[in-house]
């Protein structure tokens, strides 16, 4: 049915104010991100506590879909992306997966900055500083004023 004078329908997520658009139809990275901002462990919130809302005066996005993955941070004006370790990440096939991960992310342009979750614990303004000051430094060096060394014979 549709409203009178809205032009919208009935649907249920129009009634709740769910955005539009048809659930099964998003992406399934998409989903999980979703997912996981409603259940984010403590260090993330505390991390997440630091980084939103541009304080730094960088933008960072939390549980962002890159590919088939989700992962915990993203800066996208310094195409970086903050995973938090917990100790789940030392057993099984974890670290493997891991290093396929962070590979994926390198050959796609991503710098990849793993945190144990326990120094967030420890010292959560501390590793926002540090994650702030990575971010903040250029992806690529620049030649210095002078232009590269001469070739050899030349002067």
């Amino acid at each position: 049915m549709i409203l009178p004078g809205t032009g919208r329908g009935t649907a249920p997520d129009l009634i709740r104010g769910g955005g539009g658009g048809v659930r099964n139809m998003l992406r399934p990275e998409t989903v999980a991100a979703r997912t996981l901002r409603k259940d984010m462990s403590l260090p993330e919130v505390m991390l997440w506590q630091q980084l939103r809302g541009r304080k730094t005066g960088l933008k960072f996005r939390r549980q962002h879909p890159i590919g088939p993955y989700v992962v915990d941070f993203y800066c996208s004006q310094a195409s970086l992306v903050i995973e938090i370790d917990g100790e789940a990440h030392n057993r099984g096939e974890q670290p493997m997966r891991d290093i396929s991960r962070d590979q994926f992310l390198k050959e796609n342009g991503y710098r990849v900055l793993r945190i144990a979750a326990v120094e967030v614990l420890r010292d959560v303004e501390a590793v926002a500083a540090s994650i702030v000051a990575l971010a903040q430094r250029p992806l690529h060096h620049s030649p210095a004023a002078s232009g590269p060394p001469p070739r050899a014979g030349e002067v």
